[in-house]
């Protein structure tokens, strides 16, 4: 069965952190409704909290299956009592053993010395396709260097080429910042960047840029957000919207349930407020 939540907080992201804390629950477990988008207001003066409406599926509680009311009235019956030792009486002597004679235990080969075993070193994701270094190429590295110089990230891209885009994979330490809120950052990032090579240009490039493997995460992520709405739809019969999302992540919803029994997708709103709704559809 659905159950659902009201959470406010400073922000939409703040009201749903506290209700995933509240239900103990992961972001992929529910679904997220907005009812009042937060004010900051100026100096706190007139500032309004965020809530939203968290939606999750709960078993069902078993009903209580009665007991016969012969049995429910028997009473336990009483432990029997020990029998006493009376006090006269000592407690009989135990046999002697035959033989003390400790067993001769036979001598057990030394533990030899294992090997330790060497803990895996995690491959780098590789890059898709060849490294490239042509025209294309060298002017995403010479944009994203004095990008990074300029937010003090030391970043390294490195270009290959499928064959129908450019992709970036972003290498260095502690790129968490380039990645930002659920790779708000990096989308930055890769649109700045497709308008700096594509500016002036008569055929358009597309590039995908990427950092520590963050693209694929995220994506099987909301595969498995895609499956599990589109059950749910299923089995109650009845729409369900989910958060917003950017273009790219509306294509991975969508086409994670192209083929899925009962079910179809469509998008609703506006950039950067655009939704996908899971639609109940006996037809599809």
């Amino acid at each position: 069965m659905l159950k659902y939540i009201e959470v406010t907080g400073k922000t939409e992201d703040e009201a749903i952190t506290r209700g995933l804390l509240q239900l103990g629950m992961d972001r992929d477990d529910v679904s997220v409704e907005v009812l009042h988008r937060g004010k900051a207001g100026f100096l706190g003066i007139g500032s309004v909290p965020a809530r939203v409406k968290l939606t999750y599926e709960a078993p069902d509680e078993p009903e209580p299956v009665p007991q016969p009311e012969s049995e429910a009235e028997k009473p336990a019956p009483a432990p029997a009592p020990k029998p006493e030792t009376p006090a006269h009486e000592a407690p009989a002597p135990r046999p002697e053993k035959k033989d003390r004679r400790p067993r001769e235990k036979k001598p057990q080969p030394a533990p030899q010395p294992q090997p330790r075993a060497e803990a895996p070193v995690p491959a780098a994701p590789a890059p898709v396709g060849e490294p490239v270094d042509d025209e294309v190429a060298a002017a995403i590295v010479r944009f994203q260097a004095g990008l990074f110089e300029q937010l003090g990230v030391k970043a390294v891209p490195t270009v290959t080429r499928t064959e129908d885009a450019y992709q970036v994979v972003l290498e260095g330490d502690d790129l968490g910042p380039l990645i930002g809120h659920r790779g708000e950052t990096l989308d930055a990032i890769q649109q700045l960047t497709s308008y700096a090579v594509n500016r002036g240009r008569s055929r358009r490039v597309r590039i995908h840029v990427d950092a520590e493997g963050y693209r694929a995460r995220r994506e099987e992520s909301l595969n498995r957000l895609a499956r599990k709405t589109a059950a749910k739809v299923v089995k109650y019969r009845r729409n369900i919207t989910l958060e917003p999302m950017n273009a790219y992540e509306r294509h991975v919803i969508h086409t994670a349930l192209q083929d899925f029994p009962g079910v179809s997708t469509h998008s609703v709103g506006t950039e950067p407020n655009r939704r996908t709704v899971v639609t109940y559809d006996p037809n599809a």
